[in-house]
């Protein structure tokens, strides 16, 4: 049975479409070790991603929209270790397979769950005024990717 998407408030949906993007990342990295790819390349559209989407992405979040639930609320907990440690695996410098498939994985599963669980609770709980504020902070920008190596093609 597939689920219905969720109504986004608009002061969200430009995070959604981020988490669009991350998911594509996702893809982009399984496609590249089903085309036997080498795992150098991946790695450097996958650093490159990070640096300029995720970073943001996660500051963000971590500043004002995590901000809405309370601190010692469980799904911010999770959200925030999820942060540390898809911050740890961006920051392995060895190229490794098994750390590629790793990203792929638990950044497919963090995404889902912001966008399953935690985003539906802030938008429960988050006053129209936090809403606004969101909203003026954070505009939805066109995605400019790397294409200096479309490996996933």
């Amino acid at each position: 049975m597939k689920t219905k998407p969720q109504k986004r408030h608009k002061a969200l949906q430009p995070l959604s479409r981020e988490h669009h993007h991350g998911l594509l990342l996702s893809w982009k990295i399984r496609s590249g070790f089903n085309k036997g790819i080498e795992p150098k390349r991946i790695k450097a559209y996958a650093d490159w991603f990070f640096e300029n989407h995720l970073i943001p992405h996660f500051e963000l979040e971590e500043a004002h929209i995590f901000s809405i639930l309370d601190e010692n609320n469980e799904l911010v907990k999770r959200a925030l270790a999820e942060h540390r440690r898809l911050k740890r695996l961006f920051s392995e410098t060895e190229v490794e397979p098994k750390t590629l498939s790793k990203i792929e994985e638990e950044l497919e599963q963090h995404i889902r769950f912001e966008e399953r669980v935690l985003f539906p609770e802030v938008q429960k709980v988050a006053t129209e005024a936090q809403l606004l504020y969101i909203e003026k902070i954070h505009q939805s920008e066109p995605f400019n990717d790397n294409l200096d190596d479309e490996f996933w093609k």
